[in-house]
């Protein structure tokens, strides 16, 4: 596993889900950096330096689906796994279309994420 592989982006504007993302990504042994915006990630983040971006769906600024586009134009883009706990019909589908290696529902369970962390 490469270094970039082992670096897990998380991109969430709640202070709290952010807070306990990091705790539970380095917990499974991973690095994790956080991030406030998509725009803050976007603006700092070249994508070859994380393997993962764990990304909020509705956040001001640009959205998730939006950051999700951006981060698949980028040469060489990290897996990008979207979390929404506000789900609805389509969101899944247009998320998965648009190119997310996954779709998770808030809140995470953490067996899962750990799961799809090594997998992916």
């Amino acid at each position: 596993m490469t270094e970039a592989s082992r670096s897990i982006a998380i991109v969430d504007d709640d202070d709290g889900v952010r807070r306990a993302l990091i705790r539970l990504v380095r917990a499974l042994g991973f690095r994790a950096s956080a991030y406030a915006s998509a725009d803050a990630f976007l603006a700092e983040v070249p994508c070859d330096r994380c393997g993962c971006v764990l990304l909020d769906l509705h956040m001001p600024g640009i959205c998730g689906v939006d950051a999700l586009v951006a981060i698949r134009r980028r040469g060489d883009p990290p897996a990008v796994v979207v979390m929404t706990a506000r789900d609805a019909p389509g969101l899944r589908d247009r998320c998965l279309k648009a190119g997310a290696a996954a779709y998770l529902t808030k809140p995470l369970d953490p067996a899962e994420v750990n799961a799809l962390l090594l997998r992916l």
